[in-house]
């Protein structure tokens, strides 16, 4: 057990600490980005499940890779908050809240913004080249796929977790993340699976131009203290 909490410790503590002290402070007021975020999903699923609304949640917020690509891009930021119609909407909402507001907290909002969407658009484009390559390449798609909605925040969420575990130290957590996504995709070869392989791509090369910026992953717990503080000045030993 004492071997568990230690590496529990070296791969999460950084996190724990960063963490902890907004949430008992400001508790939901540390991230308010991300409560936004989980309100306008929830709203936006609401509206896409009334007869008048889906086809205006489509309109402007569904993303397929046969659509005109300027318009795909225009949509592509209000996609990320656009439920899957085939999957749980609440699985949709637990990632927003849980690694929008860890990383909200740990990056600032602007920058978790920055990272979920570069990530979001990196699916997109990926599936327009996927289905040039066609489904003969390794990452080609089949002809199919273009008419298929690619809405929601799984990529945004996979390269969020994949940065913040470089940026923080908990690199089991983000290699396993990685490991779950390529299994995905060897079970299941669809275009959603893929687009998260773009996804952790896109999150291995911001990670590889943060640390050529000088800027290391992290800082030891050591280094975390309040602001202000200063170490107790030394006395000269006695005569």
């Amino acid at each position: 057990m004492n071997r568990l909490a230690r590496w529990a410790r070296a791969e999460w503590g950084l996190l724990y600490v960063t963490v902890r002290e907004p949430l008992l402070k400001r508790r939901w007021r540390a991230m308010p980005m991300s409560i936004g975020a989980v309100c306008l999903t929830t709203v936006i699923q609401i509206v896409q499940n009334q007869s008048w609304g889906f086809r205006f949640v489509q309109d402007v917020g569904a993303v397929r890779a046969e659509d005109p690509l300027w318009p795909a891009l225009l949509r592509t930021p209000l996609s990320l908050f656009v439920p899957a119609l085939d999957l749980p909407v609440w699985g949709a909402l637990a990632q927003i809240l849980f690694v929008f507001g860890i990383a909200e907290i740990c990056l600032g909002w602007w920058r978790t913004l920055v990272i979920a969407y570069v990530a979001t658009f990196a699916g997109t484009l990926y599936a327009r080249l996927g289905i040039r390559l066609g489904p003969g390449h390794p990452l080609g798609l089949p002809a199919s796929d273009a008419q298929v909605v690619d809405t929601g925040p799984s990529a945004a969420v996979v390269g969020l977790a994949i940065f913040l575990g470089w940026r923080y130290g908990a690199y089991v957590t983000a290699g396993a993340v990685a490991l779950a996504m390529v299994v995905e995709v060897l079970l299941k070869d669809n275009l959603a699976g893929k687009e998260h392989l773009a996804a952790i791509a896109v999150a291995v090369l911001l990670c590889g131009a943060t640390t050529l910026r000088g800027r290391p992953p992290g800082r030891r717990l050591r280094d975390r203290r309040p602001r202000g503080h200063r170490p107790p000045a030394r006395r000269p030993p006695g005569r």
